[in-house]
């Protein structure tokens, strides 16, 4: 139940920066190019800081202290938000947060991973906390923007991060796993393996095109006319959908395989932007591309974290982690939010930019075809 909370938390955080980050600094002034500018260069902490601080859990193997470190310094950074003003300003807040935000997931997942000993199916269970974490803190940001203003998700976000904190003192390092795995490799030889480096472009690119949907949905939900608390459920709905397939994933990933999953997830992605570009008029097309959020996220979370976990060795599980939230999100995440700002050109770029991401979502799917389906197989 702990670890549950920790998701909610972890996540929920997430469901009040994802989608209102944008109408926060939009409310400060910013424009759309600033906005992407900063999402960029906030999304490039990502890149160094998970391997900085998995090496060290790794390495002493204290990773519980690790993350309960990092979510001390996230909220401590994190107040920073209200005292600094202007782009800097506000620029260095969040990115000292991301900094140390990212020594807390590749813990967190490492050590659940540990303690349901690699089953996917209880993973998955205590995972969907995050996924319902997430959709409660959307929902309740969405309409206290309503009833409030464009300053409400910094702080939700101050209080959400605190209860994160408080939440990770009471965890427990789970006991070593005395049939854990070793294949006698070193952590380089099993990075450049040719199945993890496709699956790393891969993760990549599925990031590049999230750009303009973490950046600019809530914007761009505004500007088709509807309020914060209909944005609030759009994006909650999506969340749901994402529950429902992690409550079923580990049974679909163990008969299906990881590529199929990936790849069925990847191509539904790019439908999903192109129904974005085109179709978003629609309120039933829109309702759809969320539904599709399942997949586009939590299916393709399930099926990493399993591919992850059973192709590293223990005792380089962090640093795994680590290479995949670094180069595919940190990297991924930096280039797709920055080019999404330079596209979006306060919206008259929208439809351009989300048929760019689902171009890139399908380039994705298209390199893991050659990965021989074994390469990828294995029970967590």
């Amino acid at each position: 139940m702990l670890l549950g909370l920790t998701y909610l938390f972890y996540f929920g955080q997430l469901g009040v920066i994802v989608p209102y980050l944008g109408i926060f600094l939009d409310g400060r002034g910013f424009t759309s190019q600033q906005i992407g500018e900063l999402f960029a260069i906030i999304t490039v902490a990502r890149i160094f800081g998970p391997t900085l601080w998995a090496t060290l859990a790794d390495k002493s193997g204290r990773g519980l202290q690790v993350l309960q470190f990092g979510c001390f310094l996230s909220v401590a950074c994190f107040s920073l938000v209200f005292v600094l003003h202007g782009f800097w300003g506000i620029t260095l807040a969040f990115a000292l947060m991301m900094m140390f935000w990212t020594a807390i997931l590749p813990q967190m997942e490492v050590i659940t991973l540990n303690t349901v000993r690699g089953d996917a199916n209880r993973y998955s269970r205590i995972r969907l906390w995050g996924s319902i974490g997430f959709v409660l803190l959307t929902v309740l940001t969405g309409q206290m923007i309503d009833w409030y203003s464009s300053e409400v998700p910094i702080v939700v976000s101050f209080f959400v991060l605190l209860s994160l904190f408080l939440v990770s003192l009471t965890l427990l390092e789970p006991k070593p796993d005395s049939h854990s795995k070793s294949s006698g490799g070193s952590m380089l030889s099993q990075a450049m393996k040719p199945v993890f480096v496709l699956f790393l472009l891969s993760t990549v690119l599925l990031q590049i095109s999230f750009g303009p949907f973490y950046g600019f949905f809530a914007l761009y939900m505004r500007d088709l006319g509807l309020s914060g608390q209909q944005t609030g459920l759009l994006i909650a709905l999506g969340v749901v959908a994402e529950v429902f397939i992690f409550i079923i994933a580990g049974r679909l990933i163990g008969r299906f395989g990881v590529k199929a999953m990936l790849i069925i997830s990847l191509l539904l992605t790019a439908f999903r932007w192109f129904a974005l570009a085109y179709l978003a008029h629609s309120t039933l097309w829109v309702v759809l591309s969320q539904l599709l959020h399942a997949f586009s996220f939590g299916m393709t979370h399930a099926a990493s974290m399993h591919f992850i976990h059973q192709h590293f060795d223990t005792q380089y599980q962090s640093r795994g982690q680590a290479i995949y939230v670094s180069i595919g999100f940190g990297v991924g995440g930096a280039i797709g939010n920055y080019l999404a700002g330079v596209f979006w050109q306060q919206g008259a770029g929208a439809t351009f930019a989300f048929m760019a991401a689902a171009i890139v979502a399908s380039l994705a799917a298209l390199l893991l075809v050659p990965v021989r389906k074994t390469s990828m197989s294995g029970h967590v």
